[in-house]
């Protein structure tokens, strides 16, 4: 994973407008969701200097928003891995999304 470019991280969240998206996300061992699929109406990222927020709107009435995100990358399937990790380089957070779903 890289240091996000907040450019480049939003021109890949807005390849998921307007799809249908399988959706991972984790924080720090007690939040946990893997393959909830939704459709997503609006990605944004906010954030400077390091430390992100992307928030995504789905189905026209949630929303999902993950804080802290500092890394990323594009997987060869095209899924858009977010995570972000403190000083002593532990992951706290992850967000993922793909349009198929997450392995088992």
């Amino acid at each position: 994973m890289i240091k996000i470019n907040k450019p480049e991280v939003e021109a890949e969240l807005r390849r998921f407008v307007g799809a249908e998206v399988y959706l991972h996300s984790e924080a720090t061992s007690f939040v946990f969701v893997r393959n909830f699929k939704v459709l997503v109406n609006e990605a944004l990222i906010a954030g400077e200097g390091g430390s992100y927020r992307v928030a995504l709107r789905f189905d026209g009435h949630g929303w999902l928003r993950m804080e802290a995100l500092t890394h990323y990358e594009v997987d060869g399937q095209g899924r858009l891995l977010l995570a972000g990790y403190d000083d002593r380089g532990r992951m706290h957070v992850a967000l993922h999304a793909g349009k198929e779903p997450f392995p088992e």
